[in-house]
């Protein structure tokens, strides 16, 4: 991110949220624990006022960070304060389900425990991304874009590959693509019993105009708007710490495309999305995303096509 950037994005609060102030590194900053140098003389610092920035932190005036919106969820703090993690970030989080002004006032903390307890996940839940495999790309409608001999030559590896994990797969959920149903379906004959379902939600598309922008690749302002709000409504439908009521963990398979996945894994790991595009996923590639019961989220694996021979391999 350019100096510029960096400032204007300061400028807008966004380091800070619901501070005054924002704050832009400009210099060296002193070792994290460490306290101030005494001044020449040995005489100790002065302790700086509440307000002041740490040292190596340059103050903007408030009135540039009260005139711009909200910073997003996923902007970073600044730096020496921390990761920034959003734990309710799929809204599922005990202390947001319930009204704690309906606590009773005869049992207290008591009936507030129990409530907050109905309310916590008790289940892990992990998320295969895979992405479909190579299709015909001369196809004009989607229902002439179907797999290539070694698309589904591909599908058959990554279906064999899922089966020697020897989990207990619940579900199948595909995009309605044509390339993502036929991947779907030679991959399931390898998971006998396992049900698919088929969604809308999980086609491919635009989801965020990519940062940095890229010149092979521009589309219009109107299908990001479209498609981003597709994506971004399949992420929250799908990708959430699982139900209060689910007692064992769940493995569930995605089948669909290459942009969603990126911008999933993104929004999943409170990256900033627009940077989807900054990854590259092969056909047939397998995701692997953790989902804690408290809503922590890990990425065990990003692409993995360690499964096929070399010569097997495409990004199509």
């Amino acid at each position: 991110m350019s100096f510029r950037r960096a400032l204007a994005l300061a400028a807008c609060g966004l380091a800070g949220g619901s501070v005054l102030f924002s704050a832009v590194a400009v210099g060296k900053q002193p070792a994290r624990g460490g306290d101030a140098e005494p001044r020449p003389g040995g005489s100790a610092a002065a302790v700086p006022p509440a307000s002041a920035a740490p040292p190596g932190l340059l103050l903007l005036p408030p009135a540039a960070a009260a005139s711009c919106p909200p910073a997003p969820g996923w902007i970073e703090r600044p730096a020496g304060t921390g990761g920034y993690w959003d734990s309710n970030w799929d809204r599922r989080e005990p202390l947001a389900l319930i009204n704690l002004k309906k606590k009773n006032q005869e049992t207290g903390e008591e009936e507030l425990a129990s409530r907050l307890d109905h309310c916590k996940a008790k289940a892990t839940r992990h998320i295969f991304l895979i992405r479909h495999s190579q299709y015909n790309l001369d196809g004009r409608a989607d229902k002439d874009r179907t797999l290539t001999p070694l698309g589904r030559e591909q599908a058959e590896l990554t279906g064999q590959r899922l089966a020697s994990l020897g989990l207990k797969f619940d579900q199948i959920i595909h995009s309605s693509m044509t390339r993502a149903t036929e991947t779907t379906e030679i991959i399931s004959k390898h998971l006998p019993g396992v049900k698919k379902i088929s969604t809308d939600l999980l086609r491919e598309g635009a989801p965020i105009e990519p940062d940095p922008p890229v010149s092979h690749w521009k589309p219009e302002a109107v299908q990001y708007y479209e498609d981003g709000a597709r994506i971004e409504a399949a992420f929250r439908n799908f990708i959430h710490r699982a139900d209060a009521k689910q007692e064992e963990d769940s493995y569930e398979i995605f089948v669909c495309h290459a942009n969603v996945i990126r911008y999933i894994v993104c929004r999943a790991l409170q990256f900033p999305p627009e940077g989807w595009l900054r990854m590259s996923l092969n056909n047939g590639s397998i995701t692997h995303l953790v989902i804690r019961p408290n809503g922590r989220v890990a990425l065990r694996t990003l692409g993995d096509t360690g499964f096929m021979p070399p010569d097997k391999i495409t990004r199509t």
